[in-house]
């Protein structure tokens, strides 16, 4: 009996002897250029970003910042995203239980009729036969070559990479829902703007015809400025359709359905944080898209270890045992036990080629893979060099903008007075009008440009999470 055992405990042994031989690789981060990722006048060396702020001290409007606490909570992305998280923690508990050995309970019940011509059928009375069987049965595998292992560190990483992957699209849901709440605002801003101007153009026809009274200008000067009145119109009209459409967009956002949107006004709003991007390598750690990638990228090596172990021999061990017996009523006696054990190496040799096959399309996965993680961080470097430049030039022509406006609007004031006096015509006017309003209406969007520029960094530097 002892013999046995020692038959039986020592594949078990040097099972876990061989398992120090393992021969998958460590995971390593590849070398990936930083320095160059952003385009600035000045290379960065602050290691804090913009991306640092929390998301409610970088948006201060209360009405803003429950919105973003409601789609944070009710958005049907951000909710797929935790099923996703949930699907991939299933597949990490299952590859960290890769080290368990499987075990089954089975019975059955065989009935078997012997045919009367058969070789023991013509030999036996009775030619009906049972047999009563109940089973137990485990098989483990030795992790000697690290296949387990890896296998587990993959099934990891992709879960971490759901995580990841969940984080970018909270960054990134954010960010839509403070756009959009600017942009409403800014059409506000632009609709309260054209409705002060649809109130001058009304009272400039009552003055035009006075004029024309007075002969001063003609039919066509009464006709062009009404036509200015309605191109006005057609410009409310226009906004509020923009305004109602963008409102449902937004509601999307929040996982609702279309309605009205209450939501401060534009020249409340200021974004008082310093813009600055840190140093490119912050991205490595901050942008979740990133993150994700290079996980993917670990999850791809890992498989390729897995892959690679597949050349090796394999150790197994299989035992069965249980009760076996042709009599219901002696099932359970002790001549009804029955055990079997089966250990060993087995090596693959010939098998259609599937163990290379399987090899090369990990080693294929895993290149694809860094060549995502290098470009996902190209793109990473060029979104906060693009957003920066954005900022930069608006804030610029958001000055020149509004001493554009100061002028126009001075010199629409006196075109009237110069109209009355016969001083310019009545295209003059009108051309002087048309200016003002088009530049006021531009200086609205700057501003509405100049903070989105500040939201768009702010997720392109990973802030958000």
């Amino acid at each position: 009996m002892n013999k046995r055992i020692y038959k039986v405990a020592l594949p078990v042994l040097v099972a876990f002897v061989m398992q120090s031989c393992f021969t998958a690789k460590t995971y390593e981060r590849p070398q990936v250029q930083t320095d160059n990722l952003y385009r600035m006048e000045t290379v960065s060396t602050d290691t804090t970003s913009l991306g640092d702020l929390t998301w409610n001290n970088l948006f201060t409007d209360a009405q803003l910042q429950e919105y973003i606490n409601k789609g944070l909570q009710n958005n049907l992305d951000i909710r797929m995203a935790m099923q996703n998280i949930a699907a991939s923690e299933a597949y990490m508990k299952q590859g960290k239980a890769g080290y368990f050995p499987s075990i089954g309970l089975g019975a059955d019940w065989t009935h078997q009729e012997l045919s009367k011509n058969s070789q023991f059928g013509a030999l036996l009375s009775d030619r009906s036969t049972d047999q009563y069987q109940l089973t137990g049965n485990l098989s483990w595998e030795a992790d000697i070559w690290g296949k387990i292992r890896s296998n587990k560190r993959a099934t990891g990483a992709s879960y971490l990479q759901t995580v990841a992957a969940k984080q970018a699209v909270q960054t990134q849901l954010i960010a839509n829902i403070a756009k959009t709440y600017f942009q409403l605002m800014s059409l506000d801003a632009q609709l309260q703007v054209v409705d002060s101007t649809l109130t001058n153009r009304s009272e400039s026809i009552e003055v035009i015809k006075a004029l024309k009274e007075a002969g001063s200008v003609t039919e066509v000067g009464v006709r062009q400025t009404e036509a200015q009145l309605y191109t006005t119109q057609l410009i409310k009209e226009d906004l509020k359709s923009s305004i109602a459409i963008l409102e449902n967009a937004f509601n999307i956002l929040l996982g609702e359905g279309p309605k009205k949107v209450s939501r401060s006004t534009l020249d409340a709003q200021t974004i008082s944080a310093e813009v600055k991007v840190g140093v490119p390598a912050l991205l490595l750690r901050k942008r979740p898209d990133v993150i994700a990638a290079e996980y993917n990228l670990i999850s791809n090596f890992e498989m390729t270890n897995v892959a690679r172990s597949e050349f090796y021999p394999s150790l197994k061990i299989t035992a069965t045992g249980g009760l076996q017996s042709i009599d219901l009523k002696e099932w359970f006696s002790a001549n009804s036990l029955f055990a079997n054990v089966v250990t060993g190496l087995t090596q693959p040799l010939f098998n259609k080629r599937q163990v290379k096959t399987r090899f090369e399309v990990a080693k294929a996965n895993q290149e694809k893979a860094f060549l995502e993680f290098q470009q996902t961080l190209l793109v990473a470097g060029r979104e906060v060099s693009d957003a920066m430049q954005n900022y930069t030039n608006e804030t610029t022509k958001l000055e020149i903008r509004k001493k554009q406006v100061a002028s126009l609007k001075s010199a629409a004031g006196f075109s009237d007075e110069l109209l009355e006096y016969g001083l310019v015509n009545y295209l003059e006017v009108l051309t002087a009008k048309d200016q003002a309003l088009s530049t006021e209406l531009n200086l609205i969007d700057n501003q509405y440009n100049q903070y989105n520029a500040v939201i768009t960094l702010y997720r392109a530097l990973g802030g958000g999470n």
